[in-house]
């Protein structure tokens, strides 16, 4: 008779939701992962919740600037996996054009929200969503290296 192995318990936290796609919905998905990080035990005011805030705000600020169609929300989705110390952020909209990656130029206001992507985050991609649009996602590496620095 085979004997049972103990299998590990992987905790895996999920939070998502809906937001209307103006800039009051995007402040919002930066307070609301806020508040979700501080429950999931990554205090507000830490790098790491500084970082992810970041990165939530960025790609909110894309969703609603480059993303927005007309009466479409789009969502933010937070996947927290605590033994890992990996954070997933996830944002969809529903236009069909991909980010656009450049440099703008130096006296320009604004267009670095990807480039701050690139430097905070382990990872980052585009992909493909049931229905129209795309979802952009980061992960975060919650645990600091040597210098400590996330990602």
């Amino acid at each position: 008779m085979p004997t049972q192995q103990p299998q590990d318990i992987v905790t895996v936290r999920a939070f998502a939701q809906r937001l209307s796609a103006t800039r009051r919905g995007a402040r919002l998905a930066r307070r609301l992962a806020a508040h979700q990080l501080d429950t999931w035990g990554v205090p507000h005011g830490t790098s790491a919740s500084d970082a992810a805030l970041l990165i939530v705000a960025e790609l909110s600020a894309n969703a609603v600037l480059h993303g927005r169609v007309p009466g479409r929300d789009f969502a933010l989705r937070l996947v927290h996996t605590p033994a890992a110390g990996l954070l997933r952020v996830e944002v969809s909209d529903t236009h069909p054009a991909l980010p656009a990656w450049l440099l703008p130029p130096a006296d320009a206001d604004g267009g670095r929200g990807l480039l701050l992507v690139e430097a905070l985050a382990s990872r980052w991609g585009v992909t493909e969503r049931a229905g129209p649009g795309k979802t952009v996602w980061a992960e975060l590496d919650l645990r600091p290296d040597a210098a400590g620095h996330f990602g």
